[in-house]
């Protein structure tokens, strides 16, 4: 049996088993990266020597991330078809590849946060006010997308965040898909600050879609969608370019220069421990750090 033969399987298999999303992106690898350079090799051809070449192959073009998450989906594949006897030869031996490096932790500096949040206050627009809303719930873009007026309490100013999307890819370009927050911990309850929850309330009274943030005439609107409204938003601004997901970091980063304890913060952001989020999400500033060392200056005095 050739190895796309069994991959055919394998994703079959499989689907069951994973969430959509993941089904998907397993998809995305086995299509594009996999098939067209080891699919047609027999099962018991596939040796230690041949996917170390694939995956230096690979490095050549893409980065340690993809390189790392294409690994994975071949290693799994592989060890299926061992388990069930398909390939009756194993894999013996180390495969090396590229440690991914951590990196770097972007966030807006207040300044640039003021004249961002000044610009969404003008503009007046309920699609853009999502931006403000992240940065003041520290919601993943998913989450954020997901969000229906019914997850947000306002007797209480509390939302509920117990869903997530992910961005479908078909004939008809990208949708929005919605499925479970991406672990256990992500399902929580954020409480709102009573200024958020004023504009909200405003923002419900216009709306004409189920959802929190949409598009004209309620439409629903797409992950990779709103992170190109965001890239546009900081060039019109001349502000530095970062993915969305800064937004999230900018949070965590205000709420601990504000004196907000770890752990509080850690379930605001659904993490499964404190320890998750001092190692990911606490990225001092310049400005932060040089304040905190002249109070320890003040000291020399």
């Amino acid at each position: 049996m050739t190895y796309q033969d069994w991959l055919a399987q394998w994703l079959y298999l499989t689907k069951p088993n994973v969430k959509q999303c993941t089904y998907e992106r397993y998809s995305s690898y086995v299509n594009i990266q996999i098939i067209p350079r080891l699919g047609c090799y027999e099962l018991d051809d596939l040796t230690v020597r041949v996917i170390q070449n694939f995956v230096t192959g690979l490095s050549e073009t893409y980065s340690s991330g993809t390189v790392n998450c294409v690994l994975s989906v071949v290693k799994r594949s592989i060890a299926s078809a061992e388990e069930m006897e398909v390939k009756k030869t194993r894999l013996n031996g180390r495969i090396r590849y590229r440690v991914k490096r951590a990196r770097d932790v972007k966030c807006l500096t207040l300044d640039n946060q003021r004249k961002l949040e000044s610009y969404i206050n003008l503009s007046d627009s309920p699609k853009l006010y999502g931006i403000t809303i992240c940065l003041y719930t520290g919601l993943r873009v998913g989450e954020l997308l997901a969000l229906e007026w019914s997850d947000i309490d306002f007797h209480n100013s509390v939302m509920t965040v117990n869903k997530t999307c992910h961005d479908v890819y078909d004939e008809n370009g990208y949708s929005k898909m919605i499925s479970t927050p991406k672990t256990y911990t992500s399902c929580r309850e954020i409480p709102l600050p009573k200024q958020l929850v004023a504009n909200l309330r405003r923002m419900r009274r216009e709306s004409k879609s189920e959802y929190v943030i949409s598009g004209k005439d309620g439409k629903t609107i797409s992950k990779r969608s709103y992170q190109n409204t965001f890239s546009l938003l900081l060039k019109k601004l001349g502000l530095p370019h970062m993915g969305i997901h800064a937004l999230r970091h900018t949070f965590a980063t205000r709420a601990l220069e504000c004196g907000m304890d770890v752990k509080t913060l850690s379930e605001i952001l659904g993490h499964a421990n404190a320890t998750i989020t001092l190692n990911c999400y606490v990225h001092s500033l310049p400005e932060h750090k040089r304040l905190m060392m002249n109070k320890v200056g003040k000291m020399l005095q």
